[in-house]
């Protein structure tokens, strides 16, 4: 079911998503301060290309740089490119057929929302990483 869920997103919206987080990755690449959101939106940009069956989780390790660097991601870009993700999200919802790719499309939220100090892993591997009580 995931394969026919990413294949039907990569050709609705996936890969035009990709290509634009992936340009803009080069744009802020260009810039010596730009790099770290360059990474950060090529990564965004693998996971809008095929996002069932993975999902987002909070890297270790990344201190008060990464906060810094989502809070000027948050000004500068963040907000839009959530509100672009609830909006199609939303949009998508209206039809039955389009629920599953909404409900992608709010996965992108958090990712887009606050780049840095996250890591995008298949879902078989974060349940492995979330401690069980």
């Amino acid at each position: 079911m995931r394969l026919l869920l990413n294949i039907v997103w990569l050709v609705l919206s996936g890969l035009w998503m990709a290509i634009g987080y992936a340009f803009a990755g080069v744009v802020l690449c260009v810039t010596i301060i730009g790099i770290p959101f360059g990474i950060a939106s090529f990564r965004m940009a693998n996971f809008a290309l095929w996002p069932f069956g993975r999902r987002l989780v909070d890297e270790r390790g990344s201190g008060a740089l990464s906060a810094i660097g989502n809070v000027l991601w948050i000004i500068l870009a963040g907000w839009w490119l959530a509100l672009g993700h609830i909006t199609t999200g939303v949009l998508m919802c209206l039809t039955i057929i389009g629920i599953p790719l909404g409900i992608a499309s709010f996965k992108l939220v958090p990712v887009s929302l606050v780049p840095l100090g996250k890591r995008i892993v298949d879902t078989d591997d974060a349940n492995a990483l979330v401690p069980r009580r």
